[in-house]
């Protein structure tokens, strides 16, 4: 990528941190390939740091590389050839060179060196306690490995709890910015760029040098020598052991079968052993639970539905994973017609609602659009399968809005008007007394007669 985009909270936290006359330490985590390296080149562009690269490599192999990286971060020859046998003794010499001066010292994918040997991360926190704490030093540590970052410095068992002074998770880039990825595509380009590779700075990269989303997919996605062939595999057999069933459960749910009940079913089964893999996908941000709007106790309903939260994940498993068969034969074209069939209607139309009820919707509030602030905002459903794409409660008041979203190639017509309201009376939040509005997000625009009737009723947003 020609630039570096968003990722303004992420700097602005690391420049407070930085500009601290006192000791800092900070743990950034997040996913392969969602930017925390470039974040930290970008952070460190005009500062003298030391930014060390971890390996999979022996606890061993890795302190001499932190060694020789150090001897020249002090601009000390001498370091990189000394016998030195304990990292200990490597912070001293940092802490002494230049003294007082304000250091930045980055460890990325520190959990390898933790995985070698689980005794360092207790290392760690003696070096922190004993040498660094007490310093004018900014420690970063940095890693890709979900599970074991949090579990090695984030979790209460972890012997560095409790010394962090900041942590960031890094998330997906929001589709507001996708557009500075792509200055010259149309806003269907890029809702369809974003169906594929999400707020992934490296899908999107992979996907920039092409204008039509189809020789994306077809050349990025189905290549069999394309890094994002295999990529869903690389992602979890770094972090869960036994990646079979995790596969089964995000088949089952990109099939449609979102209900806890339908998962363990379909899995065969009990539904008591299925959270513990659910709960792993959620904190890998493959996975989200979802819950309708108006519920009260969401943690506690039954209502909850788990959705593919990741679009390439989803993409992925919806139209390459069955189809990988044909891909090994090398009849692509068999399956990009089979894409082409059903990636819009399948894929695109359901990433489109999740752009409106996401960020749209967030666009209206902020602009004032309503004389009430909605508390949630999400999607709603009942166990008769009637569906709404968007309600927004606001629980301090008897307001609500319903609406729906259609990315299609027609204008929207008042028949989108009418079938929601008849879905509207069997919402019962408040229903004796609320008021209600409506607002309405169509790719493609409204007819004269849906723009005439919002005119009239006065209630109506139209997107």
């Amino acid at each position: 990528m020609k630039k570096f985009i968003n990722r303004n909270k992420e700097r602005e936290f690391l420049a407070k941190e930085y500009s601290k006359n006192t000791a800092s330490f900070v743990v950034i985590y997040g996913r392969r390939r969602i930017g925390k390296t470039s974040l930290l080149k970008e952070f460190i562009k005009d500062k003298k740091a030391l930014f060390f690269l971890a390996t999979e490599e022996s606890e061993n192999e890795n302190r001499n590389e932190f060694k020789r990286v150090a001897a020249d971060y002090i601009n000390n020859p001498i370091l990189a050839d000394a016998n030195i046998d304990n990292w200990e003794q490597l912070f001293k010499y940092l802490v002494e060179y230049n003294f007082g001066e304000r250091k930045l010292i980055i460890i990325d994918e520190f959990q390898y060196i933790g995985k070698s040997n689980s005794a360092f991360i207790s290392v760690m926190q003696k070096i922190w306690d004993n040498i660094l704490s007490k310093e004018n030093i900014m420690l970063i540590l940095c890693g890709s490995l979900v599970n074991m970052m949090y579990s090695q410095t984030l979790s209460y068992d972890s012997p560095l709890y409790g010394r962090r002074t900041g942590q960031i998770k890094m998330q997906q880039i929001p589709f507001k910015y996708y557009n500075e990825f792509f200055e010259n595509f149309s806003e269907k380009q890029l809702i369809e760029n974003y169906a594929v590779t999400g707020g992934v700075p490296k899908y999107i990269e992979s996907l920039e040098p092409y204008d039509d989303i189809y020789d994306a997919i077809k050349n990025c996605v189905m290549s069999k020598e394309s890094y994002l062939y295999e990529e869903p595999n690389f992602l979890l057999e770094k972090e869960v052991q036994d990646i079979g069933s995790y596969f089964s459960i995000i088949k089952i749910i990109a099939s449609g079968k979102e209900k806890p009940s339908e998962i363990a079913s379909a899995l065969e089964i009990k539904s008591t052993n299925l959270p513990k893999y659910l709960n792993v996908l959620i904190d890998l941000d493959i996975l989200e639970r979802e819950v309708p709007a108006t519920e009260n106790n969401s943690e506690k309903s039954k209502m909850g539905l788990y959705k593919i939260k990741d679009n390439y994940i989803k993409f992925w498993f919806k139209f390459i994973y069955p189809y990988r068969s044909y891909v090994e034969m090398d009849n692509i074209d068999f399956v990009m017609d089979k894409i082409k069939k059903g990636f819009v209607a399948n894929h695109v139309a359901f990433v489109y609602e999740d752009i409106c009820r996401k960020e749209y919707m967030n666009n209206l509030v902020a602009n004032n659009t309503w004389d009430f602030v909605p508390t949630k905002i999400g999607r709603w459903w009942d166990r008769s399968n009637t569906e709404i794409d968007i309600v927004a409660v606001d629980e301090n008041s008897n307001n609500i809005i319903f609406g729906e979203c259609k990315y299609t190639n027609d204008k929207m017509n008042v028949d989108v008007y009418y079938n929601l309201i008849e879905k509207t009376e069997k919402v019962n939040w408040n229903k004796s007394n609320r008021n209600e509005h409506f607002v309405f997000f169509s790719f493609n625009g409204y007819t004269e007669k849906m723009k005439k009737l919002a005119e009239e009723k006065g209630n109506i947003i139209l997107y």
